[in-house]
């Protein structure tokens, strides 16, 4: 890898912030002067040219995996509607099919303009593409048009003069992006019970309903590791307070003994907008932002001293054994109530908001590490940056669609995160089955019934089938476990899109609902709940129906199944 710098870089960047960060130069075929720099008065650009048949992969995106010809504005947002860059993980990394990635080391929210041509270009296309036919409609008139000529690759950093840019060599997009995971000082370590079931109770469930919960799934043998509350645990949530609420859990210490009891986990949730009930609202109120989200302080966390002061207060619940978190709410909703900071709020470190935004889940995760002390844990969060693939946590959305979340799973890997195809609800039997069986095949298994007055599968009477599949799940703990072990020391992810491991198959480019989890093991779930019918590729080399161990050639193929398609590479 080889880091090249362009004009003056802001200080407060991701590597700022990352513990683990481990930069050594290595020999690279590229050269400052391969790239033209230049400064604006809105930010400055970086470009260089590229093959016209170089692709771009990278960035938690639910909508496509290929983005060569696209431009891919990356920013953190808390529901990515449309295919615009906007994602829960502004993460600026790309990976391409030419032997390299380049990752720019900054918070601000980066604009990719993945193989455009230039008007001033010396090879233009020759000829006319045949009598012009006016379009009558919108998707004809709008289409993407592949380039042609000389193309380039642009990125654009607002709000500033100059940036970080590292460039990573590999024969595949599995070696770049394993390098930029060490360049964060590689993946995260997990314990066993982390990559179990967990499942998260109704949000006004009472310490005896929760404790229900944990009986029946043990009753029924259905396997369940950790167990998650939503708001109402807390006296306020919205915004938090971080106390126990009385009504609900008179007794704390001794629910939560209780649950250890059982043998289970407990994983809270709540997010980092403080209350002045809070009993260290006071002490962090010199440490926030100078504007507040659903009229709570926003700590600067970027300040050793708001991280202590937060993480130190967590404590009291991590001592009663509290060993995991869900942290909700570090993005901004603009299409869901207009919530989040703005861009123009001030941080005691000099931060704006369009920094912090970017910044804000990262250092998030960090604080809530410094709470746990050192215990082991698998927690989740709502948005997560740069350079956080050493951070066990687990992305998830308030979307909820299907195909969308394994477009999400598919693409995690490329920016060294982790998803969760969470299921919530379904309207029926099949929706239930097609939703779990994608979450057994997926790195974290979150049920999340926040809003079901009862436990989501039971008005459907398969029992027996959700037992089946959640067990199937954990018999994949171990092999889950290797993936992550090797995650940890190579920075290969656990869960990759096709194009990562056979880059130089064309047909793997734009494959967004197939996956490999560990080292062999090919997904293909069906995110339909009307058909059991689905089309697969899968990519040369020797394959296995993982139920049968029967051979399967390799190809494209329709398959007609109520299970979930899954293939052992051998």
């Amino acid at each position: 890898m080889k880091r090249f710098r362009f004009g003056t870089p802001e200080k407060q960047v991701p590597s700022l912030y990352c513990d683990g960060f481990s930069y050594t130069e290595t020999a690279c075929r590229y050269t400052q002067e391969d790239f033209h720099f230049r400064v604006l008065p809105t930010g400055c650009v970086i470009e260089w040219k590229v093959d016209p048949d170089t692709h771009f992969f990278g960035g938690l995106q639910f909508y496509r995996v290929d983005h060569t010809g696209h431009r891919l504005g990356l920013r953190c947002a808390a529901d990515p509607l449309t295919d615009s860059g906007e994602t829960h993980a502004a993460v600026p990394f790309l990976a391409t099919n030419k032997g390299y990635g380049f990752y720019v080391d900054t918070a601000r929210s980066v604009e990719f303009h993945c193989g455009i041509v230039k008007p001033d270009a010396p090879e233009q296309p020759e000829g006319s593409d045949g009598p012009y036919v006016p379009a009558l409609s919108t998707d004809a008139l709008y289409r993407e048009r592949k380039p042609e000529g000389t193309t380039y690759m642009t990125i654009f950093v607002p709000n500033c003069s100059g940036v970080d840019l590292y460039l990573f060599e590999g024969d595949t997009i599995t070696d770049i992006t394993a390098q930029y995971n060490m360049l964060s000082g590689g993946g995260c370590r997990v314990p066993d019970w982390g990559l179990g079931v967990v499942y998260r109770c109704n949000g006004t469930h009472t310490a005896g309903q929760i404790l229900a919960v944990a009986d029946y799934m043990k009753e029924n043998r259905i396997p369940v590791d950790v167990i998650g509350l939503e708001p109402g645990w807390q006296t306020h949530a919205y915004p938090c307070t971080y106390v126990w609420n009385p009504e609900r859990f008179p007794d704390p210490a001794g629910f939560i003994g209780n649950i250890l009891g059982r043998g289970l986990h407990i994983n809270l949730w709540e997010h980092a907008y403080v209350h002045p009930d809070c009993p260290v609202y006071g002490q962090l109120r010199p440490y926030s932002a100078d504007y507040c989200v659903f009229n709570g302080i926003v700590p600067d966390f970027s300040v050793p001293e708001a991280r202590g002061i937060f993480a130190g207060f967590q404590k009291h619940l991590t001592k009663l054994g509290i060993d995991g978190f869900k942290a909700d709410e570090c993005d901004n909703g603009e299409h869901t109530g207009g919530w989040g900071v703005p861009p123009f709020a001030g941080f005691p470190s000099g931060l704006d908001g369009e920094r912090y935004r970017n910044l804000f889940g990262t250092l998030y995760a960090k604080t809530m590490l410094a709470a746990l002390d050192g215990a082991p844990t698998v927690s989740e969060i709502r948005s997560i940056g740069a350079l956080a693939a050493s951070y066990p946590f687990v992305l998830y959305s308030d979307l909820y669609d299907l195909k969308a979340f394994v477009c999400a799973l598919v693409n995690a890997g490329f920016s060294g995160l982790l998803w969760a195809p969470e299921f919530r609800r379904a309207a029926s039997r099949k929706e239930v089955l097609r939703r779990l069986q994608t979450l057994v095949f997926s790195p974290h298994c979150l049920i999340n019934a926040w809003s079901n007055p009862e436990i989501p599968w039971l008005q459907f009477d398969c029992v027996d089938e959700v037992r089946s599949l959640l067990q199937e799940h954990e018999r994949l703990i171990p092999m889950l476990k290797n993936a992550f072990n090797r995650y940890h020391d190579t920075g290969v992810p656990p869960v990759r899109a096709l194009a990562m491991d056979w880059t130089d198959d064309p047909e793997t480019y734009d494959i967004r609902d197939e996956y490999m989890l560990g080292d062999s093991l090919l997904v293909a779930p069906i995110t339909s709940f009307d058909t059991d019918e689905r089309e697969v590729y899968l990519p040369r080399g020797e394959w296995e129906d993982y139920y049968t161990r029967e051979p399967v050639a390799p190809g494209r193929f329709t398959v007609v199944t109520e299970n979930i398609p899954v293939y052992r590479k051998k």
